[in-house]
């Protein structure tokens, strides 16, 4: 009986935690907005049947030459057009609304002004552009173009490994953090408690205490699914320094969209990770969720490394509230002999970028559009999503039609259904081209990876769907010429043979109601 008792007092706190805790509270806050919008619809809506269908007609036809004189990926015109026309008052309304966003804009001046403060830290090295130039003069237009709009240079003397899952990442990096001296940055997109966030957070104290300056920037969406609201006075309890990447507030607001979805872990200016994996216990299948989690991890070592200290300081720059020292990157880019390493002494080029959604360049996109477009012999792509637009679709067909093998890995349990049916609503159509797409039948593919031709990788951060190539703060690193580029070309080997080819009789197979959902979701994919 006392237990029976315990355990209902505990329920009802937890009850009572959940009524009048902060989540409740924001879910109210929330509603009532809705419910302020929802009116303001209704009213205009009234409005609209007094005034006549002439005066929002005209409302609505100016609206759409406006969106199609925009500046913008058409597929995102053509998902603000139908709203707008279809549904004049929602659509107008909810297009100014957007629009008229204040918050996204002072959010996009603050990141432009920390990029124009610290440009001069990532100066391009004539020398390495001109060996560039000389081994590939398609590969250094590319080098011009992600300096001049993206912001890094391209780097030689840089050593590279490969993790083909997170859980060789996991014990590689808990080594080199052992290593530390000076500082650690820690840059993730998802945070959460266990075995693989637990093992790093205690080297990271015993660190601290030795003397190394440890930094973690994380997502404001761990606030609500995996860690708790004060993580960061926890954390500064240790001497651990740490800011939260636009936290998530009671408030409607477009910047909310804009999430931080990067990967990076910097150690002492010369050793840095990025890829798909995150801190958490299914990235290292050490917790099940969708089967077994294939993922992926990369390691550099060398002046490469640069762009990423430099990166993750810039975002530590815009997420603080006022200027602080971290203005002076200069004792945090000096490495002292550790560049003269023989180690360092490798072929090949790489441009560690970063991608932002408030420039109108979408960095990620055109990289992979650049890699599709030059495959001669082959290129392969692994990737969790797969939401298109009409400039990929064209890039990936046109490859498949001119003889390139052009070959795409999919999960084959999803994370999400709502982004698997919407998938599949373009298998057809790309495999009818001759695109071959494949299904990881143990789990879930979560590496986001690109390969072509035995001279060129990416590995990073940035899925093959449109809140990646425009709505989200993504990374990762293209790779020319580097050994390690046979390495991700093996793994993408060795996974293959895991995997179930789609064919059209395989997507025609799928439930009806699965493949309409897909096709109907198409109409809003670029605003999911």
């Amino acid at each position: 009986m006392i237990e029976m008792d315990e355990m209902k007092g505990r329920g009802k706190r937890g009850l009572l935690r959940v009524v009048f805790g902060r989540t409740m509270f924001f879910l109210l806050f929330i509603a009532l907005q809705l419910a302020f919008f929802f009116w303001i619809y209704v009213w205009l809506d009234n409005k609209y049947q007094a005034w006549g269908y002439g005066s929002f007609a005209l409302i609505s036809a100016i609206l759409t030459i406006h969106i199609l004189n925009e500046k913008q990926n058409a597929s995102f015109k053509m998902a603000w057009l139908i709203p707008v026309l279809l549904f004049p008052v929602f659509g107008t309304l909810f297009y100014v609304f957007v629009q008229l966003q204040m918050e996204t804009k002072i959010f996009a001046k603050r990141i432009a002004e920390v990029q124009k403060r610290t440009d001069h830290f990532l100066e391009q090295d004539t020398a390495v552009y001109e060996r560039l130039s000389r081994r590939s003069r398609r590969n250094a237009n590319l080098s011009l173009y992600m300096k001049k709009s993206g912001g890094y240079p391209t780097w030689d003397r840089t050593n590279f490994k490969y993790f083909p899952l997170g859980d060789e990442f996991y014990t590689d990096v808990l080594q080199e953090l052992q290593k530390a001296r000076r500082y650690i940055f820690v840059e993730y997109f998802i945070i959460s408690k266990g075995i693989l966030w637990d093992s790093i957070l205690k080297i990271l104290e015993q660190k601290a205490k030795e003397g190394v300056e440890v930094r973690i920037l994380y997502d404001g969406m761990n606030s609500f699914s995996n860690l708790p609201h004060d993580y960061p006075k926890e954390l500064e309890a240790k001497g651990i320094r740490c800011r939260i990447f636009n936290p998530i507030r009671p408030a409607i607001s477009t910047s909310q969209n804009n999430r931080d979805h990067r990967k990076i872990l910097v150690i002492d200016g010369h050793t840095a990770y990025t890829g798909g994996v995150n801190l958490a216990d299914e990235y290292i299948n050490r917790k099940v969720r969708f089967g077994h989690w294939k993922d992926n991890a990369i390691r550099l070592k060398g002046e490469a490394v640069r762009n990423f200290t430099v990166m993750f300081l810039q975002m530590w720059d815009v997420c603080s509230k006022k200027p602080d020292s971290d203005f002076d990157y200069s004792p945090y880019l000096d490495t002292g002999d550790y560049f003269h390493s023989p180690e360092l002494d490798m072929d090949g080029f790489s441009i560690p970028f970063s991608d932002s959604p408030i420039d109108g360049e979408p960095v990620g996109h055109q990289l992979y559009l650049d890699i599709i477009y030059q495959a001669k012999k082959y290129v392969y792509i692994m990737t969790p999503y797969l939401v298109l637009d009409d400039d990929m679709i064209t890039a990936l067909t046109y490859a498949a039609k001119r003889g390139v093998d052009t070959v795409i890995i999919m999960p084959h349990i999803p994370d999400k259904k709502s982004a698997f049916m919407l998938a599949h609503s373009y298998y057809t159509e790309l495999i009818e081209a001759g695109v071959k797409i494949y299904e990881y039948l143990p789990g879930f593919v979560h590496s986001k990876t690109f390969v072509s031709d035995g001279e060129k990788a990416v590995v990073g951060s940035v899925n093959m769907d449109f809140r990646s190539q425009y709505l989200n703060f993504e990374c990762g690193v293209y790779i020319y010429e580097n050994p390690v580029v046979e390495q991700i070309k093996k793994d993408f080997d060795e996974t293959l043979p895991k995997c179930v080819r789609m064919t059209e009789e395989s997507v025609e197979a799928l439930p009806a109601l699965h493949k309409f959902c897909g096709k109907a979701m198409r109409l809003i994919a670029p605003l999911m």
